[in-house]
């Protein structure tokens, strides 16, 4: 076992210890030579779309276009273990439910579908066609069918997606919960109604011109590494990149890019913020509401600050928002913000000497109870001076997983657009469900309350991802059936239905062959990119099905003759699966034609157009007063003897998503370990405690259900006072089902009331 220890890293983010990683990854998986040819073809025009983040690719421009997290995706689908039936006939299922997360996807590839046998709790080999029939047998048996809940991963592909989308709406729900609804959601409910689509403005070449960049909630270092090398390429050529973040997080301090041979021979590194605000939990809205306020203020002393002629001929709402801001205290926006009234304007002078800004966001925006109003004011700041819609600006949600974009513009959205449904009634002749399906949150209730008796995963981890874990898999035990598509074995295989099925699919490395003939299938990224991904390995296992012959051959099986698409003839090509897509969404006409294009094409964005499809055909802005009614708040209110720290739930450098990729976490300096909470060392001592002491944790919540996650090893670590950091899936038994983002239903992961506890085990 790996020594335990906590080590100050001083290197930067990428450099040596990102190329040391790589070498130490492909050698762990048993593929040194498989994974170096491998990972020659990832995100590369006659290859494969990395199976990790959505970041656009650089038009493929240089050898390697993969990252270290990349590296460890690509190297975890192309290992040389095999997870087969011998794996299960070895363990019992409650045997495999004790082992930790990571060594069950350590242990390989899945190479055969499997049923679960509850006679001696073992999954045991099924043949796909025994499976199928198992699947429609209970979906129709089902009294309605909204009581079937159809989850997708974001790394199923547009064909896979559009096919299932297809499929469950033909069967009649829109029961379409998917990982959109736990990260991104806020970002396109509140940007929809704003600016008219749900979608970043920017495309990759913006960053080559935006003179400053901020960067809201965001650890690109671990979760979107490629990044990094566009923030240094602006860095480098003067442009200015603001952080907020309330972790001093590596790859947003420096970054050694490991394709410079003489930035890595001299170790040396390149900075990347230059300025970097550490603002408490929560505090990006009253941050952004206190750098509008000073816009505001130095327009009405200069009187050329604001871009007037945008404001009236684009936009609509200014006089509300600025009576909104001039209305705000300074001393509640420092409260509440943990930064001073003199941070808040030097951010906001960087704001205003720039000709062109980008503004980028991740979860650790989204996943808050104010989300949607933090984005709509992240979005009117760059507004206030027409930052929307011109080169080298604009709004950047970086979404995470690798066509999460992609399958909600393939119709995985539990709320459809009518228009949406209505095209598929005259394409298909079918009449859609109208009624809006159950997002994530809601589908875990209805589970649990044995409302919904079926759970079909398209991918994904749906027992590790969803917060209130004792919830989430009491929701899973109640159903009658869940089945999980997946390429490796997971928390969420062994948390099952009555009966259960694992069904395997092949790997975005792999070559999927057809009767057509190899085959490609499309992305999305996170700029609204779409091209081809071609895997170039063997599959793992000849009993390997793609997963839009999976859910082609499961539509077949449960509605047979009813349906008058032919499902199984349109996995034959996946070029028809394609022009079925182009004649239900317009943006994708001569779709077979324009993804032939190295790098693809970019879909349609109307509001980097400046064309805003809302109400009144302009961008609204909208005010927001700065909340004091958090989680964190009302919890002070209801304990007095102890401290109430707002904790946010992250990842690990060793993880993606809720991948364990391996024990450390390199850039904060964690080895060997995961259960450890940062906290302020002021914080610790008046705790009465010592670094390294470890603690219980346990939810401050007004429901009166105890939430608590034992045996954590303090860290003191540079965090605001207050607040604490903790890895999931370990603390997602922490988050309430009933805590989530206004108006999105996002758990609010980012910001829960917690009380730390001598741990039990110590106490005694």
């Amino acid at each position: 076992m790996k020594e335990e220890k906590i080590e100050f890293y001083t290197g930067p983010a990428g450099g040596w210890g990102a190329l040391n990683s790589v070498k130490n990854t492909l050698l762990a998986q048993n593929i040194p030579i498989k994974g170096a040819r491998t990972l020659l073809a990832a995100n590369q025009p006659d290859g494969f779309d990395c199976p990790g983040c959505a970041w656009p690719d650089r038009n493929h421009a240089s050898t390697f276009e993969f990252c270290e997290n990349g590296v460890k995706a690509v190297a975890a689908e192309a290992t040389a273990r095999r997870a087969d039936p011998g794996l299960f006939a070895r363990h019992t299922v409650s045997e495999l439910a004790g082992q930790s997360d990571f060594w069950l996807e350590d242990q390989g590839r899945l190479t055969h579908p499997m049923a679960y046998d509850a006679r001696d709790d073992r999954y045991r080999p099924i043949s796909w066609d025994d499976a199928f029939a198992l699947v429609a047998r209970h979906l129709k048996a089902l009294d309605d069918p909204d009581q079937a809940i159809f989850y997708t991963s974001g790394r199923t592909s547009n064909e896979a997606a559009f096919l299932y989308q297809l499929f469950v709406r033909e069967f009649g729900t829109n029961n379409f919960p998917d990982c959109s609804n736990m990260c991104h959601e806020p970002s396109g409910s509140a940007m929809r109604p704003q600016i008219g689509v749900g979608k970043g403005t920017v495309e990759l070449a913006d960053f080559e011109r935006a003179d400053a960049i901020f960067i809201f909630g965001q650890n690109p270092g671990t979760n979107h590494p490629r990044m990094l090398g566009e923030l240094r390429a602006a860095h480098r050529r003067g442009a200015r990149i603001v952080s907020f973040n309330p972790l001093r997080e590596r790859g947003l301090e420096r970054f050694a890019d490991p394709q410079d041979k003489l930035e890595m021979a001299m170790l040396g590194a390149t900075p990347i913020s230059t300025h970097y605000f550490q603002l408490r939990v929560g505090g990006d809205l009253a941050a952004v509401s206190g750098m509008m306020k000073h816009v505001i203020e130095q327009h009405g002393q200069r009187g050329d600050v604001l871009d007037l002629a945008f404001i009236e001929e684009h936009t609509a709402g200014y006089a509300q928002l600025a009576e909104c801001l001039r209305a705000q205290d300074w001393r509640v926006l420092e409260e509440e913000s943990g930064l001073s009234e003199a941070q808040m304007r030097t951010a906001a002078d960087v704001y205003i000497g720039a000709e062109s800004v980008i503004a980028c966001w991740g979860m650790g925006i989204t996943q808050h109870m104010h989300s949607v109003a933090t984005i709509q004011m992240i979005v009117n700041l760059l507004l206030l001076r027409g930052n929307i819609g011109r080169p080298g600006a604009g709004a950047c949600p970086v979404r995470g997983h690798s066509n999460v974009q992609g399958d909600r513009t393939m119709g995985i959205w539990e709320k459809p657009p009518a228009a949406l449904l209505d095209r598929l009634r005259d394409v298909y002749g079918f009449e859609p469900p109208r009624k809006n399906g159950v997002d994530t949150v809601e589908a875990i209730g209805r589970m649990r309350d044995g409302q919904a008796r079926v759970f079909f995963a398209l991918g994904g981890n749906f027992a590790a991802a969803t917060p209130d874990t004792c919830e989430t898999w009491k929701a899973l035990r109640r159903c009658d059936l869940t089945v999980h598509v997946a390429t490796k074995l997971n928390r969420s295989h062994v948390v099952h239905g009555r009966e259960a099925l694992i069904l395997p699919c092949l790997g975005r490395t792999e070559i999927d062959v057809q009767d057509g003939g190899p085959q490609g299938v499309t992305v999305e990224d996170s700029m609204s990119m779409v091209h081809v991904s071609m895997g170039i390995n063997p599959p793992a296992s000849e009993h390997l099905l793609s997963e839009p012959a999976i859910v082609a051959r499961l539509a077949h099986a449960t509605l047979g003759g009813q349906s008058r698409v032919k499902w199984l003839e349109l996995i034959k090509d996946y070029a028809l699966i394609r022009d079925e897509i182009e004649k239900v969404f317009p943006d994708f006409a001569r779709f077979n034609e324009r993804v032939a294009v190295a790098g693809g094409f970019r879909l349609r964005n109307t509001a980097s157009e400046r064309v805003w499809a809302t109400p009144l055909g302009k961008a609204a802005f909208q005010p927001h007063d700065v909340p004091r009614d958090t989680p964190s708040h009302r919890a002070r209110g209801r304990v007095r003897d102890a401290m109430v720290f707002t904790l946010l739930t992250t990842r690990s450098h060793d993880q993606y998503n809720t991948t364990i990729y391996g024990m450390d976490d390199r850039y904060r300096g964690v080895f060997g370990q995961r259960r450890v909470v940062f906290i302020h060392a002021q914080d610790i001592r008046a705790l009465g405690m010592n670094d390294g002491d470890w603690v219980d944790i346990r939810t401050v919540w007004d429901d009166g259900q105890e939430r608590r996650a034992d045996g954590f090893r303090l860290v003191a670590y540079d965090i605001p006072r207050g607040n604490l950091a903790a890895y999931y899936p370990e603390t997602n038994p922490l988050v309430p089902l009933s805590a989530v983002a206004a108006n999105a239903g996002t758990p609010t992961s980012k910001s829960i009331p917690v009380v730390l506890e001598r741990h039990r085990a110590v106490a005694a």
